[in-house]
C-alpha cells in the first residue's frame, strides 16, 4: 500500500509539473491583435481630465470618418441628456499615430494612422458641477461596431438651457442598431502597439476565425491531462515483491516453518542409519 502512494505521488508531482510548463507557455503566447477599424483616437477633453471652463462642443476624434446615422449623447451628472445634435469637424493630425490592425493573406498587418476625424457634439448648457459623459456609436468601414464612453468632471459655472430646448430623448438609429447587435464591441480591449511613441486604439475581440483557439480550450486541455494522468495511477498496482527475503516456494511447495529445513513429505523425519553393530 505504501508503495503505491508513493507512485501516485510521484506521477502526481510529474503532472503538477507539466501543468505549470502548460501555464507559462500559454501566458508567453501572443495574444492575437484585434482587426477593427474606426476606432476612437482622442477627444477634447480627454477622457479623466478636468473642465474648468464651459464648452460649446464636445470633440470625439476617430481613425475614420464616423458613419452619416452615428448616435452620439452627452449626459450630465443627474443623467440627463445636455447634448444638441453633432456634425463633422475638420480633421486634424493626432498628436500620436494611432495603430490599427489588418488581416491580409491570413497575417495581421499593423497600420499607422496620424489624422483624427472628429464628430462634434454641441453641448446645449452645462447644468452642474460633476461627472459628465459622452457616447458614441457608429459602424466602421470594415463592419465592426464602434461604441463606448468618454467621461470627464465639470468644474466650472453653470449655465442656463437655450429658450425653447428640450432634453433629446432620440435613440440610435434602427438600422444602425441592427448592424452594431450583428458585431462585436470595437471599445472593449486595445490594440497592441509597436511603439511606445504610438497611441494604441480600442479595438474589438477578433473574430473566432482570426483569434485560433478559444480561451477555454488551454485550461480545459490542461485538467483532463492532469486528470488522466491521476486516474491511470491510482489503478496502477505495484508488482508484489517476496518478504523475509526469501523467493515464494513453486509448484505447492511445503513452506519452511520457524526458519528451518523443509520438511521431507511423507510426515515423519528419517534418523540416518546406523553404520554397524559395536
Amino acid at each position: 500500500m505504501r508503495s503505491r502512494l508513493v507512485t501516485v505521488g510521484n506521477v502526481v508531482r510529474r503532472a503538477l509539473a507539466v501543468l505549470a510548463v502548460l501555464v507559462v507557455a500559454s501566458l508567453a503566447l501572443p495574444a492575437a491583435p484585434a482587426s477593427a477599424h474606426g476606432q476612437l483616437a482622442t477627444s477634447t477633453p480627454l477622457t479623466g481630465t478636468v473642465v474648468r471652463q464651459p464648452l460649446e462642443r464636445v470633440g470625439l476624434y476617430f481613425t475614420e470618418k464616423p458613419a452619416a446615422n452615428a448616435h452620439f449623447t452627452l449626459t450630465g451628472p443627474n443623467g440627463s441628456r445636455v447634448d444638441s445634435g453633432w456634425s463633422y469637424g475638420e480633421p486634424k493630425r493626432l498628436d500620436k499615430p494611432v495603430q490599427e490592425y489588418f488581416m491580409v493573406n491570413g497575417t495581421f498587418e499593423p497600420r499607422l494612422y496620424h489624422t483624427g476625424f472628429p464628430a462634434m457634439v454641441t453641448v446645449a448648457h452645462w447644468p452642474a458641477k460633476g461627472r459628465y459623459t459622452a457616447s458614441y456609436l457608429t459602424v466602421a468601414s470594415d463592419g465592426e461596431a464602434v461604441k463606448g464612453t468618454v467621461t470627464f468632471d465639470y468644474q466650472g459655472p453653470s449655465t442656463a438651457a437655450p429658450a425653447g430646448w428640450a432634453a433629446p430623448t432620440n435613440g440610435p438609429d434602427p438600422a444602425l442598431l441592427a448592424q452594431a447587435e450583428g458585431t462585436a464591441s470595437a471599445s472593449a480591449v486595445p490594440a497592441a502597439t509597436l511603439d511606445p511613441a504610438v497611441t494604441p486604439a480600442a479595438a474589438p475581440p477578433s473574430s473566432s476565425k482570426e483569434r485560433g483557439l478559444p480561451s477555454w480550450v488551454i485550461p480545459v486541455v490542461i485538467v483532463a491531462v492532469v486528470g488522466t494522468l491521476i486516474v491511470v495511477a491510482a489503478r496502477r498496482r505495484p508488482a508484489a515483491r517476496p518478504t523475509g527475503g526469501a523467493a515464494r516456494p513453486r509448484d505447492g511447495a511445503a513452506r519452511p516453518h520457524g526458519g528451518g529445513a523443509p520438511r521431507q513429505r511423507g510426515g515423519a523425519n528419517r534418523r540416518p542409519a546406523r553404520r554397524g553393530r559395536r
